[in-house]
């Protein structure tokens, strides 16, 4: 008859004793009634990314408003101007325009841009847009925070947010730049998938995901056409946030990614406002 449990010594083989298979560190191999089975404890980084999981969940009731956007438009100047920065050696996502049209979409919508304060029971609206930018790194979901990206044009925003993810993946961020976030963005579709159900950053109250930019048959005016759409899927805070605020914020957001012109913001300098590009 088969014993049911032997001392992971008895079972380890050189390369479980190595610590590291298929890329995650396993401390105990054992087997039940019905094979192997291996052991892999909590540590680091995803220790601490279990525990803020939990807090969001039991604390937060959240909900998830989906929705996808046309960027055609945006992804045929996106393309038009990569062909001018690769002579600077440099080239450009479409994430950039995406935090352009997410901060004028904030600023129509405040209470997305807040923390609640659970103690107090309060709502506290952020009047600056600390974006906090989700990296996948080799040990586990990191989230550095563009700050005060109101006040950086396209290609700073471009450009720190690359600089801030190669920190991440190099482990070089200091705490300053993981905190102060207000809003967060991850965006799945780099890696794959259309629509999530992302888990609140909290206390942050509102998360954007972009999942990945297809190619989708669209009827416009009485033919289809072949369009360029982004899925995008927001959770927000359902103790402070309605679904309709939620449709809301969804279609102020399309509406920038989908009219060029309106996201290019050209607005006087007399306005107090200076075009983002």
């Amino acid at each position: 008859m088969m014993e049911e449990k032997k001392s992971s010594s008895e079972l380890q083989t050189p390369e479980t004793r190595e610590g590291n298979t298929a890329g995650i560190k396993v401390t105990k191999r054992e087997y039940d009634l019905y094979g192997y089975i291996e052991r892999v404890p909590l540590a680091g980084i995803r220790k601490v990314i279990a525990k803020k999981m939990l807090q969001s969940t039991q604390t937060a009731p959240q909900a998830t408003h989906m929705d996808e956007a046309d960027i055609t438009d945006l992804f045929a100047l996106r393309e038009k101007e990569n062909k001018i920065l690769a002579k600077k050696g440099k080239k450009r996502t479409i994430l950039p325009y995406v935090i352009i049209a997410i901060i004028a979409s904030l600023k129509k919508h405040p209470s997305f841009n807040a923390n609640f304060d659970d103690e107090k029971q309060e709502l506290v609206i952020k009047k600056y847009y600390n974006l906090g930018i989700a990296v996948d790194t080799p040990q586990g979901l990191i989230v550095p925070v563009l700050k005060m990206a109101e006040k950086k044009n396209l290609q700073q925003i471009a450009d720190e947010i690359v600089d801030l993810a190669d920190k991440a993946k190099e482990r070089k961020l200091d705490l300053a730049e993981l905190r102060g976030g207000t809003f967060t963005l991850t965006n799945v579709g780099a890696i794959g998938g259309l629509f999530v159900t992302p888990i609140l950053n909290y206390p942050e109250v509102a998360i954007l995901a972009t999942g990945r930019a297809y190619d989708k048959p669209v009827a416009r005016n009485g033919q289809v056409e072949i369009r360029k759409v982004v899925p995008l899927s927001i959770t927000f805070d359902h103790r402070v946030i309605d679904g309709a605020e939620a449709a809301r914020f969804m279609n102020d957001l399309k509406g920038y990614l989908e009219d060029i012109d309106v996201l290019k913001g050209e607005i006087h300098e007399e306005a107090g406002i200076i075009s983002p590009f």
